[in-house]
């Protein structure tokens, strides 16, 4: 059961591992996909969220808060939410080799 605990808590670090964001122009933003984003505002102020639409002055995310709308010329930075295959190897690999280490310690243990 404890091995079970720690596999559980292995996958669960793993699935906040899978993403990063990634910088992108604000013009090359597809509406249609309704992709996550991070905005970093003028003042430093980041605003994560689902896109539901933007034109050329304003974004519009959505997220726990409800609807924030962005003016353009606020907008420091966009990045979108990625996949990352390798983070998600990783810590894939990591954590195999975690349980590894785990059950020879344990095993060794169990021996002495």
């Amino acid at each position: 059961m404890k091995n079970f605990s720690l596999l559980l808590l292995l996958l669960s670090i793993l699935f906040q591992s899978c993403f990063s964001y990634k910088t992108v122009d604000y013009n090359n933003i597809a509406i249609e996909k309704k992709q996550k984003f991070e905005v970093k505002g003028v003042e430093g102020k980041y605003i994560k969220g689902r896109l539901v639409s933007k034109n050329e002055k304003t974004m519009t995310l959505e997220n726990k808060e409800g609807l924030q709308t962005i003016l353009v010329k606020e907008i420091y930075d966009v990045k979108v939410r990625k996949f990352s295959f390798l983070k998600s190897a990783g810590v894939i690999v990591g954590g195999w080799f975690t349980i590894g280490i785990v059950l020879i310690a344990s095993l060794s243990l169990f021996i002495m």
